[in-house]
């Protein structure tokens, strides 16, 4: 089945993506894989930024989970939703077109990040002259 709409909640660790029309919906969760960097301790006079690399797998994985939908919000704390954003850019430019918005929210359950979607693509739907 093909939804209209998805979000996805995104930390460093794992995505739960809702993807959703009218009538039905669907909850897919990605997990990073074990042996991924869980904490980062920056140590002086090493070179770099202290930070780990994407993890390009993890995100294969969000971006597969996404699917086919027309239209999709980004949403979570911290930068990940901005390091998803840029990965779809890179690297899944046709989804990356369909990302309508990226929004910070802490850690919703399922239900409240499912009607914080449904009330943003509502607003757009507005705005656009669809709704």
């Amino acid at each position: 089945m093909s939804y209209q709409h998805a979000v996805v909640w995104i930390d460093h660790q794992h995505a739960t993506v809702i993807d959703f029309s009218v009538d039905d919906q669907h909850v897919a969760v990605v997990e990073r894989e074990e042996g991924g960097q869980r904490q980062v301790h920056r140590k002086s006079g090493l070179p770099g930024s202290g930070k780990p690399a994407p993890d390009h797998h993890f995100y294969d994985e969000v971006a597969a989970a996404l699917g086919d939908a027309r239209e999709i919000l980004i949403v979570g704390p911290g930068v990940a939703k901005q390091e998803l954003k840029k990965d779809l850019d890179q690297r899944h430019k046709a989804l990356a077109g369909r990302v309508v918005g990226i929004e910070s929210a802490d850690h919703p359950s399922s239900g409240q990040l499912l009607a914080m979607a449904k009330k943003y693509f509502k607003r757009i739907d507005a705005l656009r002259g669809e709704g």
